[in-house]
């Protein structure tokens, strides 16, 4: 079943942009999923609004994030991949949150012939888009349709990992809480994917 998601926003006014989740909160921002249903050539939304303003990105956060040294070798780093079977890892300086880097990361250096011995700060994503733990889930969709990330590190107010949100967990919280919503859309024919996939 493919089922694609259109992210809804009433827009800021202009010269104004999202600094914080609390803003967000407040309604300067606000979001819903819906479902984009297509039956026999005709979209339309599906009458349920999923409302996810409420609750917040550690209800869809999966697994604890694996999290390594930035003078961690590039090899080394596959292993741990691998050894962990995920497909990102956080990059910590002390405890706080420098740098990500994902399974599109290692295929872009594995086609590119790069040095794997070289320390993992060299070839991650610095800085990465993060977002606190208290942030509602609809933040989390906003920022991954707008930036076209697959996952975003959930950090808390020192800078320090709690978590990563992933795609595949929204998907897993809509279904959890709107199942005959989610489960009962019909797949939509000719989807046509972004041209960035993100992190």
């Amino acid at each position: 079943m493919v089922c694609t998601l259109r992210v809804t926003c009433r827009r800021r006014p202009a010269g104004r942009s999202l600094t914080t989740h609390k803003e967000f909160a407040k309604g300067s921002t606000s979001c819903e999923l819906f479902p984009w249903v297509e039956q026999r050539g005709i979209d339309s939304d599906v009458d349920i609004k999923l409302n996810i303003n409420s609750d917040f990105v550690q209800q869809a956060k999966g697994a604890e994030p694996v999290v390594v040294d930035p003078e961690t070798t590039v090899r080394e780093v596959f292993g741990t991949l691998q050894l962990h079977d995920v497909g990102s890892l956080l990059i910590c300086e002390g405890s706080k949150l420098v740098g990500i880097f994902t399974e599109r990361d290692a295929l872009k250096l594995m086609a590119s012939d790069a040095d794997l011995d070289v320390p993992i700060r060299e070839v991650m994503t610095s800085n990465p888009v993060a977002i606190a733990p208290d942030a509602p889930i609809a933040e989390a969709v906003k920022l991954m349709s707008t930036g076209g990330y697959r996952r975003l590190p959930i950090v808390d107010q020192d800078g320090s990992p709690a978590g990563v949100v992933k795609v595949s967990g929204i998907l897993h919280y809509l279904v959890d809480h709107f199942p005959e919503t989610v489960l009962n859309l019909p797949p939509k024919p000719k989807v046509i994917m972004p041209e960035r996939e993100g992190a």
